[in-house]
């Protein structure tokens, strides 16, 4: 199937072959689509909390903190190229006549170029860009007046200025304080102190960052740690990993023949935020937190965001505690009682909204045992889910499994069969969607760490259509992160207040009120 020259592209990727031969063949046979049975909600599948209940969970995490090691994981590859999309099709396109002008301000929605331009002076990297403009004589002021936006975006996007349309995310300033300026980098740190601090007022974070910009997000943490290190009396022990080059996945023409590019070379593509479950599983924590790097506020807001993240973590620490005592039971026992069968049977239908097979009580015993064993012995998450407002993202389902049982899994619409109008109107029912806040239990019974490789469901990837060179390919996604990557965890989906989900996928997200400080 490949050329020598092709081996050898293979075999630098840290391949095999026949990882290779796999992943064509898996174009060729597609993903089923994933069934649905129901949308999980407030009343089946979503835990809602009155604040008493919150703050004893929160009680809970401040006690039990103690004996546990804690890490914040939080996901921060790849170009924040996405967030200046509109603007760099401005730059593009906009020669300074009247004609373009009204084109540009024709449109003043939210997520508008117009937007940008009328509340620039709002935008916390105003005064940086006005200060590199400067420099090159520039007044951005007289710009604006003169309606010289192209000059005004080369200077924000571009390496002759802020070079902010290059960057990642975590290294664009994001708030202002009266004391200075914060990019997401130092945000996700003053968050870290607030609620991963060990009582030693040691803080664990771990990044994952592309290797391009590992060096900028190095000296960004090096140059602002020690101040936050002071004014939270903690110390920081920051950790970094990419995302591993051999969970790059090969493209293929729309025949599912190897897409060669211009060079003539295999082109391989990052397969998708699925791939750091790597990432996830070489970390040596019990408790992890999970969290983007664009979804956080200013300090105004962070109360409410520590609060949940709090009352997650506590939620985690008390069913496991359960399930690791009915685990340790049911291994020692020789047999199965009935006593203990129905105790662990109720325990997950009633609490943790799994649906059994319809033969669970029939089957022998032995078969049962290991049923719940295996059931009992599975990595933790629990997931905040905020009530949909119309924002994108997977949101929480009842998945029917093969063995008939029913699990709760955060589904994204690219894995439904659109075409069902049965699966349609479920979605439809839909009431909340997933932030991506989510605390994780990533050890055992025996405090030992799982190898969550064990846990993927490997049958839920994604096939999409790209284009390369002007030339049309498929592309390959493992299965997510908190997608098929988690399909085989215990999971714990909590209603969480939509304040405490803020993330920043265009860059006029930071107009909303929850970002201005």
């Amino acid at each position: 199937m490949f050329s020598d020259s092709q081996l050898l592209e293979i075999q630098n990727k840290g391949l095999q072959p026949e990882e290779v031969e796999k992943q064509i063949s898996r174009f060729e046979k597609g993903f089923a689509p994933i069934d649905i049975t129901e949308a999980a909600n407030s009343q089946h599948g979503i835990i809602q909390l009155q604040k008493k209940e919150a703050q004893r969970y929160i009680k809970l995490f401040d006690k039990k903190k103690k004996k546990k090691s804690l890490m914040k994981f939080t996901p921060a590859s790849g170009a924040a190229s996405r967030m200046f999309k509109t603007l760099f099709s401005v730059w593009e396109e906009y020669d300074g006549s009247e004609e373009s002008y009204k084109k540009l301000f024709s449109d003043n929605s939210t997520h508008s170029p117009a937007q940008f331009f009328t509340n620039i002076s709002t935008f916390v990297f105003y005064d940086s860009l006005k200060e590199t403009l400067a420099n090159d004589g520039f007044s951005l002021e007289d710009l604006l007046e003169k309606k010289d936006y192209k000059t005004i975006l080369e200077y924000f996007l571009t390496p002759k200025g802020l070079n902010y349309g290059n960057l990642p995310k975590g290294m664009l300033l994001f708030h202002a304080y009266e004391n200075g300026k914060r990019t997401a980098i130092e945000e996700h740190l003053v968050e870290g102190a607030l609620y991963a601090k060990n009582q030693n007022g040691d803080v664990h974070i771990h990044f994952t960052v592309s290797p391009e910009f590992m060096d900028g997000f190095k000296k960004t943490v090096a140059e602002t740690k020690k101040m936050y290190q002071e004014k939270y009396a903690v110390k920081f022990y920051i950790s970094y990993s990419i995302q591993d080059p051999k969970t790059d996945t090969v493209a293929v023409n729309p025949d599912n023949t190897p897409f060669v590019d211009k060079d003539g070379k295999l082109l391989f593509r990052p397969a998708g935020h699925g791939a750091l479950i790597n990432n996830l599983n070489d970390l040596d924590a019990d408790i992890v937190f999970i969290k983007n790097i664009d979804n956080i506020v200013p300090d105004t807001y962070k109360d409410i965001t520590v609060f949940y993240k709090k009352t997650l973590a506590g939620i985690l620490m008390y069913y496991q505690k359960i399930i690791f005592e009915y685990y340790e039971k049911l291994e020692k026992s020789k047999y199965l009682s009935d006593k203990l069968q129905k105790k662990i049977h109720t325990l997950f239908t009633k609490e943790l909204s799994y649906v059994f097979p319809e033969d669970f009580f029939t089957m022998p015993k032995n078969d049962c045992k290991e049923y719940l064993l295996n059931l009992l012995d599975r990595p933790i998450r629990v997931c905040g889910m905020v009530k949909n407002e119309g924002e994108p993202g997977g949101g929480p389902f009842f998945v029917k499994e093969p063995d008939g049982s029913e699990s709760l899994q955060i589904i994204e619409m690219a894995q439904l069969d659109t075409s069902s109008k049965e699966q349609m109107e479920i979605v439809k029912q839909s009431t909340h969607f997933n932030p991506v806040d989510i605390v994780c239990g990533l050890k055992n019974a025996d405090n030992k760490p799982f190898n969550l490789q064990n846990y993927i469901n490997e049958e839920t990837g994604i096939i999409s259509t790209k284009s390369k060179d002007g030339k049309e390919l498929k592309a390959l996604e493992l299965p997510g992160l908190w997608n098929g990557a988690m399909a085989n965890w215990t999971s714990i989906f909590v209603e969480v207040p939509i304040l405490t989900f803020n993330p920043v996928k265009e860059i006029t997200d930071l107009l909303r009120k929850e970002h201005i400080q």
